[in-house]
């Protein structure tokens, strides 16, 4: 229990820092710490420091990248069950369509043999 506390406090905590790296004060703050490194210490400290940044942001992408698929995920699994509730509802309609059509169907027959009794009757008249 207090160990997926900790993964979900470390996962907000990753996206907020993911959300933040794309924003422009990040690419300001970013410019301005890199020049000041450049001209105020060595290029060996400069250059572990750009390293280290570079590694902790391609596992920051590929945490955003995780995280995406998840949700991707779920959208895809929700759209499959609409999409199954959609044919239920189409076979619904289809078997209520397939009632209306036997129902009229089962009323035209009376109503044709009802005329052709008619017919008959009209033909019996006329030959007597």
């Amino acid at each position: 229990m207090m160990l997926k506390k900790i993964k979900d406090f470390a996962e907000k905590m990753a996206l907020k820092i993911i959300n933040s790296m794309g924003s422009v004060i990040s690419l300001i703050i970013h410019t301005i710490f890199f020049v000041l490194a450049w001209l105020f210490t060595d290029f060996l400290f400069l250059t572990t420091v750009v390293s280290l940044e570079a590694i902790y942001l391609s596992i920051l992408i590929q945490m955003s990248v995780n995280f995406q698929s998840k949700k991707l995920q779920s959208i895809q699994e929700d759209m499959e069950e609409i999409q199954e509730d959609v044919e239920e509802i189409n076979e619904d309609e289809d078997e209520n369509d397939i009632k209306k059509i036997k129902i009229s169907m089962h009323m035209m027959q009376g109503m044709l043999k009802q005329l052709i009794k008619e017919v008959s009757d009209l033909k019996k008249k006329q030959l007597k």
